[in-house]
């Protein structure tokens, strides 16, 4: 019979009295023992480049919010919430995560999984991809499932089941210990308010893939862009402005002015 472990709640755990508490993270792997994978594989072409979207294109939001560089991102990494034999079955493995206020790494070691008896801090935001059809992301049942891992045991103040061949995303709000679903609102986004941002699809080719991708907006509905388009964007602006200046010069030698001279002056 598989021997587990219930690791208590974060909230739990911190609330302990100082030196029991020690005791029992002492007690405990981190991070650096335990399995960083269980075998299974990427499940689509598409996984990877949505996860590295949704990544960059947030990124200047979170370090605007976070000039300390306090926060970490996770893509398709795990998150362990309890011990059990095999030891990898005691996480699951989100496609995508974020978390505030914590080091980007510990130690300086770069972190093989995120263990929550080790960092007391859950994630503000969960995202699952929904890349088969047995319904894993909805799963409530009692350890198992996903979606009560993450209600019951993990807690994220958010989570959304992204389901790409449906063009569509449901987001849920951890209310009363319970997740409750989030309202689109007139633009059909999803809120994420402690990040002043939205969640929502958005139909466009991103790395040669027309798809229904899952991206974020700020909350004035405009599309967060990736690095790629920030890039073009300032490339568009710098050639408006050498096209302005241009005319600018145009008009001044029709009016027998040399510009060169003018700068010079």
């Amino acid at each position: 019979m598989e021997a587990t472990t219930l690791v208590a709640p974060v909230e739990e755990i911190e609330n302990t009295e100082g030196a029991q508490r020690q005791t029992v993270i002492n007690l405990l792997p981190d991070h650096t023992q335990l399995p960083e994978e269980d075998g299974s594989f990427v499940q689509n072409f598409q996984e990877h480049p949505q996860s590295i979207l949704l990544t960059d294109s947030i990124w200047p939001i979170l370090h605007e919010r976070h000039p300390d560089n306090q926060f970490a991102i996770g893509q398709d990494c795990g998150i362990y919430w309890r011990l059990t034999e095999p030891r990898e079955r005691g996480a699951t493995a989100p496609d995508w995560f974020y978390v505030p206020d914590v080091p980007p790494m510990l130690d300086g070691r770069v972190r093989r999984s995120y263990v929550l008896w080790q960092e007391f801090k859950a994630p503000l935001i969960v995202i699952e991809f929904v890349s088969d059809t047995d319904g894993r992301e909805w799963d409530r049942t009692p350890v198992e499932g996903k979606f009560w891992i993450y209600e019951k045991a993990i807690r994220p103040p958010y989570y959304a089941i992204y389901e790409r061949d449906q063009a569509k995303v449901t987001v849920f709000r951890l209310i009363d210990l319970k997740f409750q679903p989030v309202e689109p609102n007139e633009r059909g986004h999803y809120p994420i308010e402690p990040l002043g941002v939205e969640l929502g699809i958005w139909q466009g080719t991103y790395q040669n893939l027309d798809l229904p991708w899952l991206r974020w907006w700020n909350d004035e509905g405009q599309l967060l862009p990736t690095s790629e388009e920030r890039a073009e964007r300032e490339a568009e602006r710098a050639e408006r402005e050498a096209e302005r200046a241009e005319r600018l010069a145009a008009r001044l030698r029709a009016l027998g002015i040399d510009p060169d001279e003018e700068e010079g002056v």
